[in-house]
């Protein structure tokens, strides 16, 4: 799987784990992303892995973990370093490093049935009472899938509102568009939406927050549908800015591999999992900017990775203070960094114009063919 480290002496352990404790969960992040006709010789020369089975490829990694004082020590190297130098200093760690890098170099199986080798594209369809509803929805539907979406993902939009009224509202779209032969997600937290929803067609529930909403999962598992396992909380925490060592990443990942062990519990087997960090729910801006440089961390779950960047409010306040509309040039800047780290599924609300930029970014950086459609 991995390159074979070469017979010289050890390295000295690195910088910053002085303080490591053995017990410690140690966490891998790929780093030295490679593309194209370079990814592809690598692989073959035994100098880098492919990442969650291609066409990504990394050849170094940073190991990240909790020091006993609470903050989080960081070092970089080469994957065979890491390989070398962990089954030298701790022959226990070595092999739980060996299987954390199988983990993430897996390829990812199909989800939703849905081929994973490409960013796919999540069309956002909000339904609100006051706005598009009925006819109008299933028109900007419709819309969207020709404009590109491989998902159209529905969700109750405006004030919070009863399950009732959010199946009143978003369960006839569901029903047409699936009736139609599109992919339908729906966003709900509601186990009653849930139903009316997979009942009505749709394939996946979006918006999962596995750890305190046992009632959902069981419909998810007994439904068989795919799921976007999300973190969600409720207001930004201020623990993530109490120090430069601090990394929301960590604590992010915690809660989703908390949250996948939950949906396994439930009979829900890992492919069917789509991990999200939730980028703007409960995060201040540092948060989101930490979640977004470490993306490629959460390929550590063993799961896909989806994004869901477009029109976030981050957006405005590192920019101009623009509206939801006139957010598109950082909305596809956060799609492109998305599509750079190996982030197989992005919530978009402009598809058209973020499958334009995708793939341009396929024909300049793969040599592939210029597709648009």
């Amino acid at each position: 799987m991995a390159a074979t480290p070469p017979n010289d002496r050890s390295p000295a352990p690195p910088r910053g784990f002085a303080a490591f404790a053995p017990e410690s969960p140690l966490r891998l992040r790929p780093a030295g992303l490679l593309e194209g006709a370079v990814a592809t010789a690598a692989i073959e020369q035994g100098r880098a892995l492919p990442l969650a089975g291609g066409p990504l490829a990394f050849a170094e990694v940073e190991a990240l973990a909790r020091r006993r004082d609470g903050g989080v020590a960081s070092a970089f190297g080469t994957v065979a370093d890491l390989l070398r130098w962990s089954a030298e200093q701790w022959p226990s760690v070595g092999e739980r490093v060996a299987n954390a890098l199988a983990t993430i170099v897996a390829p990812r199986r199909r989800w939703a049935g849905l081929a994973l080798d490409r960013p796919r594209l999540m069309g956002v369809l909000g339904v609100t009472a006051d706005g598009m509803t009925g006819g109008d929805a299933v028109e900007q539907g419709r819309a969207l899938l020709a404009a590109g979406a491989d998902i159209i993902d529905i969700r109750r939009g405006g004030a919070p509102t009863s399950p009732e009224e959010e199946i009143r509202h978003t369960e006839p779209v569901v029903r047409a568009l699936a009736g139609a032969g599109a992919l339908v997600s729906v966003e709900t937290q509601h186990a009653a939406v849930m139903r009316a929803a997979l009942a009505a067609g749709a394939r996946i529930i979006s918006g999962v927050t596995a750890t305190d909403d046992k009632e959902g999962l069981a419909v998810a598992a007994e439904s068989g549908a795919a799921v976007v396992l999300s973190h969600m909380v409720a207001a930004p925490r201020p623990a993530f800015d109490a120090g430069p060592d601090d990394d929301p990443a960590l604590d992010v990942l915690d809660y989703l591999e908390a949250g996948i062990a939950a949906c396994e519990a439930a009979a829900m087997p890992r492919e069917w999992i789509v991990v999200d960090p939730g980028i703007g729910f409960g995060k201040a801006d540092p948060h989101d900017r930490a979640l977004l440089a470490r993306l490629t961390l959460l390929h550590a779950t063993g799961c896909a990775v989806a994004l869901s960047a477009s029109r976030q409010s981050f957006i405005a306040r590192l920019s101009r203070g623009e509206p939801p509309k006139e957010r598109l040039g950082g909305s596809l800047a956060a799609a492109l960094w998305a599509a750079s780290q190996g982030v197989q599924v992005l919530r978009v609300h402009d598809v058209a114009e973020t499958r334009q930029a995708l793939a341009i970014r396929q024909a300049i950086v793969r040599g592939a063919p210029l597709a648009l459609c």
